[in-house]
C-alpha cells in the first residue's frame, strides 16, 4: 500500500530545530504520521495539498499540566485562592464527578486544546473516583484524538467516604489501568500524578513512586506552592533518599529554596510553570528565575480551566513579562535602564514547544518539525487584523496570537482542524457541556455544599497532620544515611 502523503506547502516554517532554522517560505512533508521532508519548493506532486501560504507553519504546543476534567466547570474559581480551589474543587466538586463527567471533561478539554494548537498534554487526572472514572478518563483523551501523559491521580476526594478503601486499592487500579489501555505505542503514554507531599503517610507516596516507576511512567509532581507550610515541599526528603529523577516533572516551584533548585537539576527533573495560576491565586512569582540560574529549561501549562483560558499563548505572553522582569527588574531597581529585553520572544515558543516536549520524554517524537519526528504541527494565520503584517513571526505568535488564529491543526498527520473549523461539532458539544456543568454543580448543592466551602485558617488546620507525615520522610532519610555510613565503617 502505498503512504498517505500530505504536503505543507508555501508557509513561513518555524522548525524549532536550530540545525534546519527557519523558512521564510516553505515546506513539509508528512507520509504516514511522520514529517519525512522539510526545505523549499519540495518537488513532490502525489500528495494532498494544504496550502500555508500567509501562514506560520510550526510544531503543535505541549502542555506539562493540565487538569483536563475540570473543563467543565470553566471560570468557576476566578476569585478563589489556592486554599479555596483545593477545598471547592478537589474536596467539593470532584465528588461529584460521574465516570461519564469525567469522560466527557477529558474530551471537551482535549478539544479546547486542540482548537488552540495545544497537541500534547500532561493530563494530570486526579478525579479517579472510582474505576470506572479512571477507565472514563483515558477514553475522553482517545476519542478526542490528542496526544497526552495520561498521569494516573490517586488522590481521595472524599476522605470520610471513599469509594476506593484503602490507597493500596488505588494502586491496583494503576496497573489495572496500565495493563489495560497502555499496551501499544498510541498517541496516550503512561504516567503517574502523586498525591500532594506529606498530604498522606510517606510510605503511600513512596508506594506511587515505586508503581510508576515500575512501569517506566512519567512522574508528574506538584511542587513548592504552599507557603509556610511543610505540605508540598519533599524535595530534598526525596533526594535524601535518592528518589528523584529525570524522569519527573515538578509543578510550580514557586517557593523553591536553593538546596530544592539544586536537587532538582542534579537529578535532571523538569519545571512546568503555571503562570496564570501562579500569579492569580496567590503562589508567588512564576520560577522563570531558578530555572535560569540553575540551568532548568522551563515548560509551560494552563493548569486549571476551572480559573483560566485553555491555550498557551496566554502563558507565553504572561510568562514573557515575568521571565524579563526578573532578568530588568534589579537594573531599575538599581535606578538604570535596561540596554536589551534580557530574553527574546523566540524562547517563549521554545518553552510551549521542544523543552516541553522533552519533559514529556517524547523529545524524540514531537516539539520540533525535524524529519523523522511525529507530524503534529499547526498553521497559524488567517484574516485576523492580528495576524497582519508578520513583521516578526515569534513576536506575531506570542504577543498577537489568539486560539481563533490557529487555522489548521494536525496531530500524528490527522487533521483535527482545517481552516478553522475543528472536527468536533462545536455546537453540540458545548451544549452537552453546559448541560453537564448544570447537573454536576446541582449535585453539589444537593449535598448541601457550600462552593468554596473552605474553613477558617484552612492550611493552619492541614499542617498538624502534613508536619507528621513530613517527619516520616525525615526518619526515614535518617535512617538510609545511617545505613549508608555504616555500609562504609
Amino acid at each position: 500500500m502505498s503512504p498517505h502523503r500530505t504536503l505543507v506547502r508555501g508557509g513561513h516554517v518555524l522548525t524549532m530545530d536550530p540545525g534546519l532554522g527557519d523558512l521564510p517560505a516553505g515546506d513539509v512533508l508528512i507520509e504516514d504520521g511522520v514529517i519525512t521532508a522539510v526545505g523549499p519548493d519540495l518537488p513532490v506532486t502525489d500528495a494532498e495539498i494544504l496550502d500555508a501560504t500567509g501562514h506560520l507553519v510550526l510544531p503543535g504546543m505541549v502542555d506539562t499540566h493540565r487538569h483536563t476534567w475540570q473543563s467543565l466547570v470553566r471560570g468557576i474559581c476566578a476569585d478563589w485562592t489556592l486554599a479555596d480551589y483545593y477545598f471547592g474543587i478537589r474536596l467539593g466538586i470532584s465528588p461529584a464527578y460521574t465516570p461519564d463527567d469525567v469522560r466527557l471533561g477529558n474530551f471537551y478539554g482535549a478539544v479546547d486544546a486542540l482548537n488552540s494548537g495545544v497537541t500534547t498534554i500532561l493530563d494530570f487526572s486526579h478525579c479517579n473516583n472510582t474505576p470506572d472514572h479512571s477507565d472514563a478518563a483515558v477514553r475522553g483523551l482517545q476519542e478526542a484524538g490528542i496526544r497526552a501523559a495520561f498521569c494516573y491521580g490517586f488522590f481521595e476526594s472524599s476522605p470520610g467516604q471513599s469509594r476506593f478503601g484503602a490507597h493500596a486499592a488505588r494502586l491496583a487500579d494503576f496497573h489495572r489501568i496500565a495493563d489495560t489501555h497502555f499496551g501499544s505505542d498510541g498517541l496516550l503514554t503512561l504516567g503517574v500524578s502523586l498525591s500532594e507531599l506529606f498530604g498522606l503517610p510517606w510510605e503511600d507516596t513512596v508506594a506511587e513512586l515505586a508503581a510508576a516507576r515500575e512501569r517506566n511512567a512519567l512522574l508528574a509532581n506538584h511542587a513548592g506552592c504552599v507557603f509556610g507550610s511543610v505540605l508540598c515541599t519533599g524535595i530534598t526528603e526525596m533526594d535524601a533518599l535518592g528518589l528523584l529523577g529525570p524522569d519527573m516533572v515538578h509543578v510550580h516551584c514557586n517557593a523553591f529554596d536553593e538546596a530544592e533548585w539544586t536537587a532538582v537539576a542534579r537529578s535532571g527533573g523538569k519545571v512546568s510553570i503555571s503562570v496564570e495560576t501562579e500569579l492569580n491565586m496567590g503562589f508567588g512569582r512564576p520560577a522563570f528565575d531558578g530555572c535560569r540560574r540553575h540551568g532548568i529549561d522551563p515548560t509551560l501549562s494552563v493548569d486549571v480551566i476551572s480559573l483560566n483560558s485553555g491555550d498557551l499563548f496566554h502563558e507565553m505572553r504572561f510568562g514573557l513579562a515575568c521571565a524579563r522582569e526578573d532578568v530588568l527588574g534589579p537594573v531599575n531597581r538599581a535606578g538604570a535602564m535596561p540596554d536589551s529585553v534580557g530574553i527574546p520572544a523566540r524562547e517563549a515558543l521554545e518553552w510551549s514547544t521542544i523543552n516541553g516536549a522533552r519533559a514529556l520524554g517524547l523529545g524524540d517524537r514531537i516539539g520540533s518539525l525535524t524529519p523523522g519526528k511525529r507530524a503534529d504541527l499547526l498553521l497559524v494565520g488567517g484574516p485576523a487584523v492580528e495576524q497582519h503584517p508578520v513583521v516578526d513571526p515569534y513576536a506575531t505568535l506570542v504577543f498577537q496570537t489568539t486560539a481563533a488564529d490557529v487555522r489548521t491543526v494536525l496531530v500524528d498527520g490527522r487533521i483535527v482542524k482545517r481552516d478553522g473549523v475543528p472536527a468536533t461539532d462545536l455546537t453540540a458539544l458545548t451544549a452537552e457541556a453546559d448541560a453537564a456543568a448544570s447537573r454536576i454543580l446541582g449535585r453539589v448543592r444537593d449535598a448541601g455544599r457550600a462552593l468554596p466551602g473552605t474553613p477558617p485558617g484552612a492550611w493552619a488546620a492541614i499542617e498538624p497532620m502534613a508536619r507528621e507525615f513530613h517527619q516520616q520522610a525525615v526518619r526515614a532519610g535518617d535512617a538510609a544515611g545511617r545505613a549508608i555510613e555504616g555500609a562504609r565503617s
